[in-house]
């Protein structure tokens, strides 16, 4: 495929190159192989369970080393709530009358209009409807739904269509009302770190500094800490062109080729670019203000884990280091591995021709990220979950979403269907070697995880790419472990009724 001058300009000032462009068009043409799952990962087989002093002894662990360690937490926070207000929206669409269409009729609304007292943005949505002469109350024994949903998603009232759902009224305590904005602050505080990273879009920077300059003093002084809070951008260099259905690129009006935002995985570059020795991330929307001290204790957990696997690690390596090592020694740093980390894929040092490629492997094996991973029960949530992958003879854990798996092949979706655990998206990470120096990310990425979606412009159906994502084909060559959590320290909020459920109402 040859591009014209003005397609090349744009896609230099675009940060990529040609031939990243044609590598793109290349995998809408030949797609994406399914993985090639071996089992379900399971307590004991993939996942390992602790007892609660076990789970208090990490905890110490991550609360006595992090005075001697840079801590950050990264928050992916460039998602908008319209999704998350989507049956609004709907109703507002199609909603005429209680004669023609009764409220009933939208079961999701209806409950939002009966339990409009129990959200935290209840009384600013009531303050913001007085402000131009109507009564909530009135609306509501009146039947005049309608005007309440406008408000509610609306620039006449909240807008909260529009805005990130870092913005929005997530919990009440007593007479304060906190956005999940600040309940990150809360709970990065709680765990002993000042350093926090939001990655937003550009057009919500100036919405995102108000909120650091009116309520960031007010959490320094109560938490007694001095926050570096900092904001980062999906850069434009990890976007996607878009073809057609034949897989060629789709132009807008003014002749430009268009280029997508390549999903989460593309923020892999910003979580590059922090300098920290331990990385904590957190999906904006995963809260509670009802199990908050159980989600901090499990959060320092994860940590404690992760910090006492790199001390493992370090040590199993500096032995490594010895110049001349025995089949013994090398055996036995090999079984130590497996029982330590539980890196049970080990490959045999028979199948290597010498004992300094055995060396040179095992080294490789162990001088990678490290990815602690928070696992809950399955409880009908959708995403990914924790299996058993084979790829190039090598057998490894992965999170893995549906999209990734050949479902029509009978064995493959037998194992899928057998999970036992669930992805809440509660991961503490290290990008440093043993010798403090950082990881180069984009070396530990299976690229051909990817996956392909249909999107609409201007009428017309296109196919865009997302890279692989964020915590699964992004992290495909990590050290990975996977750790049974409560389920009481995942509550997300994908729609707005989530927040009337019991995590939200304190």
């Amino acid at each position: 495929m040859n591009f014209s001058q003005k397609e090349k300009e744009q896609i230099n000032r675009q940060g990529l190159t040609e031939s990243d462009v044609l590598q793109q068009i290349d995998c809408f043409v030949n797609g994406f192989d399914f993985l090639n799952l071996q089992r379900v990962a399971t307590i004991n087989d993939g996942i390992q369970q602790y007892t609660k002093e076990e789970t208090e002894n990490f905890a110490r662990i991550y609360q006595d080393k992090i005075k001697d360690l840079s801590v950050v937490k990264f928050v992916p926070a460039s998602g908008a709530a319209t999704r998350m207000m989507k049956d609004l929206y709907t109703f507002l669409e199609e909603y005429k009358d209680e004669n023609t269409t009764p409220l009933h009729s939208f079961p999701k609304v209806e409950q939002v209009i009966n339990e409009i007292e129990h959200f935290a943005f209840y009384t600013l949505l009531q303050q913001k409807m007085k402000q131009d002469g109507i009564d909530i109350s009135k609306c509501l024994s009146e039947k005049n739904y309608k005007i309440i949903v406008e408000y509610i998603l609306t620039e006449k009232g909240l807008n909260y269509g529009k805005s990130p759902k870092a913005w929005i009224l997530f919990h009440k305590y007593k007479d304060k009302y906190i956005t999940a904005f600040e309940e990150h602050l809360i709970e990065t505080a709680n765990l002993g770190i000042e350093n926090v990273e939001f990655s937003i879009l550009k057009e919500h920077k100036e919405g995102f500094q108000n909120l650091v300059e009116t309520i960031v003093p007010q959490y320094e002084k109560l938490f007694k800490v001095k926050y570096n809070i900092t904001f980062s951008y999906q850069e434009h260099s990890t976007d996607t062109i878009a073809v057609d259905l034949q897989n060629n690129p789709v132009h807008d009006k003014n002749g430009d080729l268009i280029f997508r935002p390549s999903g989460h995985g593309a923020l892999l570059t910003n979580i590059n670019r922090l300098d920290s020795d331990i990385i904590f991330i957190k999906n904006i929307d995963n809260l509670s203000s009802l199990y908050r001290k159980e989600t901090i204790l499990y959060k320092q957990f994860l940590g404690g884990i992760l910090i006492d696997t790199k001390e493992k690690i370090a040590n199993t390596l500096q032995k490594l280091q010895k110049p001349r090592l025995s089949k013994q020694e090398l055996v036995s740093i090999s079984n130590t591995i497996k029982r330590q980390l539980k890196l049970s894929h080990i490959r045999n040092f028979m199948e290597f021709p010498t004992l300094a490629y055995y060396k040179r492997y095992l080294i490789e094996l162990l001088n990678r990220p490290v990815r602690v991973c928070g696992m809950v029960k399955n409880e009908g949530e959708p995403g990914g979950g924790p299996f058993f992958v084979k790829k190039d003879g090598e057998e490894t854990l992965q999170i893995v979403e549906k999209a990734q798996v050949n479902l029509r092949n009978e064995n493959q979706n037998k194992i899928f269907l057998e999970s036992t655990h669930f992805n809440p998206v509660d991961l503490v990470v290290s990008i440093k070697s043993y010798d403090g120096k950082k990881f180069r990310l984009s070396r530990f990425v299976d690229n051909q995880t990817g996956f392909i979606s249909e999107k609409s412009f201007e009428g017309k159906t296109i196919k865009a790419l997302e890279k692989p994502g964020l915590w699964n084909g992004s992290m495909s060559k990590w050290i990975t472990i996977f750790v049974e959590v409560p389920s009481q320290t995942f509550s997300p909020v994908k729609t707005i009724n989530d927040l009337l459920k019991a995590p939200h109402q304190s």
